[in-house]
């Protein structure tokens, strides 16, 4: 008798979102489960641990209900798999890949594992191509390229769903009719805020070009660990099969960690640091590292994983393990938010490790490296000159710190706020930029080549 046809009674404990089966035999790791409740319910699980005849089984509907003697399961002999087509992009779709949207379930052309498998690093391709995302700070100071993965560092409070949204709406690849796609996956969310997306991607048409994953925050926490390996599988297809572009936007990888470390704490396993699993950096990394550019292949995944730092903390674990596996980050500022500043990016901590592949003449524009440059050492500048002015007062600067103060507040005001809906191009960001610059003397843009002071500057000195 096949493995599959056989229905296990030997429930032996239901702990947290856990439950253990006695008895098994041929039970695969990662391997789903159909599990029988004693309502006759249906629900699914996934085998995390096997040892001897004794399997650990996640339940992504949480395990409320389930008991050790009226429960039964059935190990289904083959990995969790999501049904995938050209008719999902625009569809909405909850935890478990079943639709939101009121519309029947997509016909698929294939099923592929969710797990996915990793990218060859000798057939990956170096990520060059400028990605417009219509926010100056980013575009203009920390530029995005295909195949990037850039994390978007956030605290509590702050705008990062809006910032998403916002980046989800006006992505797109200049000087090319390229399709292009954003797959959009949501974790512990509100339902504020799902419908705030859902709101958004609707007015604005982007739905059309999406395709979004949402996981509530009373939908079962198990459900958070396999959302992101939904919309990657998804997007994995849309790439690399169908020749698309695709922005992966993943929010909120916080809560993501927070359950891995909820199914780590009730496998009573070694804790980390902070309690988080030792293993959390390679279950990051299985996720980040599945952006990225395939030579010989069209298309691209593009990453952008968003999170909550616990107390602002940037040295926590999970940005700090973030960090060393992605190229770059964008950090949003409290201070900025407080200042009624959108979006809040605090640029000086910010980074982009690709940039500069992706900028310049025939990506950007010619003066483009040299603009950031000089942007990124003026506004440092005025930034430490704040800090001086709080111990001895601006009158004691000279004119020349004055104008580098001057500059600080200008370059907020003008570059790094903007509309939550307002879409700059590149050429729009620069022109700010050479605005700002003018304000300086011509003696302090030494970062800039003088070629470009001339051809870009003309006509911006009051």
């Amino acid at each position: 008798m096949k493995n599959k046809d056989i229905e296990y009674t030997t429930v032996s404990a239901v702990e947290g979102p856990l439950m253990i089966v006695d008895g098994v035999a041929d039970v695969a790791y990662n391997e789903v489960v159909k599990i029988r409740t004693p309502n006759g319910e249906v629900r699914t699980g996934q085998v995390l641990e096997v040892f001897e005849h004794r399997a650990v089984i996640q339940v992504f509907e949480g395990t409320r209900g389930l008991d050790t003697k009226h429960t039964s399961a059935r190990f289904i002999g083959e990995t969790m798999k999501l049904g995938v087509s050209k008719d999902i992009v625009g569809r909405i779709f909850d935890g478990t890949g079943q639709p939101l949207d009121d519309s029947p379930p997509i016909i698929a052309k294939e099923r592929r594992d969710i797990n996915g498998e990793p990218i060859n690093p000798c057939a990956r391709e170096y990520p060059r191509e400028f990605i417009q995302t219509g926010i100056s700070t980013i575009d203009g100071l920390n530029t995005l390229v295909r195949g990037q993965k850039l994390p978007i560092f956030s605290g509590s409070g702050l705008p990062h769903n809006e910032v998403a949204s916002q980046i989800a709406r006006q992505a797109k690849v200049l000087g090319k009719e390229e399709e292009f796609a954003v797959v959009f996956c949501a974790m512990g969310i509100t339902n504020e805020e799902a419908n705030l997306f859902r709101k958004g991607f609707e007015q604005s048409g982007a739905l059309e070009r999406t395709v979004m994953f949402l996981n509530l925050a009373d939908d079962p926490t198990i459900e958070r660990i396999i959302l992101p390996r939904l919309a990657l599988t998804c997007a994995e297809y849309l790439a690399f099969d169908l020749d698309m572009h695709v922005l992966v936007i993943l929010t909120n990888m916080t809560n993501y960690a927070e359950a891995l470390r909820e199914i780590a704490a009730a496998r009573e396993e070694v804790p980390g640091r902070r309690g988080y699993p030792g293993y959390m950096y390679t279950d990051l990394a299985s996720i980040y590292e599945r952006a990225g550019r395939i030579q010989g292949k069209k298309g691209s995944i593009t990453q952008i994983p968003m999170l909550t730092m616990p107390d602002d903390d940037i040295t926590h674990p999970i940005p700090d393990l973030t960090g060393y596996i992605t190229e770059g980050q964008i950090v949003l500022d409290r201070a900025l938010n407080k200042k009624n500043i959108y979006p809040p990016i605090a640029v000086l901590p910010c980074l982009s490790r690709l940039m500069n592949q992706g900028i310049g003449k025939d990506r950007t524009r010619e003066d483009h490296y040299d603009v950031a440059n000089q942007l990124y050492a003026a506004y440092a500048e005025g930034c430490d000159l704040r800090d001086l002015v709080a111990i001895v007062g601006e009158d004691a600067l000279s004119e020349r710190d004055k104008k580098f103060l001057h500059f600080a507040d200008l370059f907020e005001q003008r570059f790094v706020s903007q509309g939550s809906f307002e879409d700059r191009s590149i050429e729009q960001t620069l022109t700010i930029s050479w605005e700002l610059l003018a304000q300086l003397p011509d003696a302090e843009l030494k970062k800039i080549n003088v070629e470009y002071i001339k051809k870009y500057l003309l006509n911006k000195k009051d």
